[in-house]
């Protein structure tokens, strides 16, 4: 795919996996959260993975699958607390900060579009400091559907007006690269790199990076080919 930086007027950007490390969120749900159920309710940890697990999966595609207050309700555990013991993890991918940069020196609209839960967002910000490099956040529990409905892209115009033939989209999910593609979103970019330590995924429908740097113009020139 060729990016043609001047037919582009807007950019969304996902926020887990795509701009900061999903290591922090795999390790969460399945590391962290069933250790702490385990000895909350005094059961043996390989049970624990595997009730926990068939809970989050029964959530999959749904507002509850990022809502940490059901999560609380559900699991009778602090989560947002929980969070805050493995915040360390929390981390910006590699030439993230560069990218968001090169967005502001362009005078790109940038709009952080993610399914996180608003207390995720709140301490995600605050550790990472990227807050500041986007014209808003959106996060689909406010628009009150997830990025994996077909009908969330045409929604989320009641929160940014943007045109979709006029808009790059980054994702980690290539479940939402497939709806914003029916929504005709014109730039879709699939970030394959989604956690530091996994092995880089390659998408055969969308053009694939594993660092923000490959859309950043070489020698100040208006595109970049990936």
């Amino acid at each position: 795919m060729e990016i043609l930086w001047n037919e582009i007027d807007t950019v969304l950007l996902d926020m887990d996996g795509t701009l900061l490390d999903r290591h922090f969120d795999d390790h969460f749900w399945l590391e962290h959260v069933p250790a702490r159920w385990a000895v909350h309710n005094g059961m043996d940890l390989t049970f624990a993975r595997e009730h926990l697990y068939n809970l989050f999966r029964s959530q999959e595609n749904t507002l509850n699958w990022t809502d940490l207050d059901y999560w609380s309700d559900r699991l009778k555990l602090d989560i947002p607390q929980l969070k805050k013991e493995v915040e360390h993890l929390i981390a910006i991918h590699p030439f993230v900060v560069e990218f968001l940069l090169f967005l502001k020196h362009q005078r790109k609209s940038v709009w952080l579009v993610t399914n996180a839960h608003s207390k995720t967002l709140d301490l995600k910000m605050k550790k990472t400091l990227i807050g500041p490099y986007f014209d808003g956040i959106i996060s689909a529990h406010q628009v009150g559907l997830p990025k994996e409905d077909l009908r969330f892209w045409q929604a989320l115009q009641s929160f940014i007006p943007y045109d979709p033939v006029r808009t790059m989209l980054a994702e980690d999910s290539e479940t939402n690269l497939f709806t914003a593609a029916a929504y005709a979103i014109k730039y879709l970019i699939y970030v394959g790199r989604y956690s530091s330590v996994a092995t880089p995924q390659t998408s055969q429908r969308f053009a694939t990076i594993h660092y923000f740097q490959q859309l950043i113009p070489v020698d100040g020139g208006q595109s970049a080919t990936i």
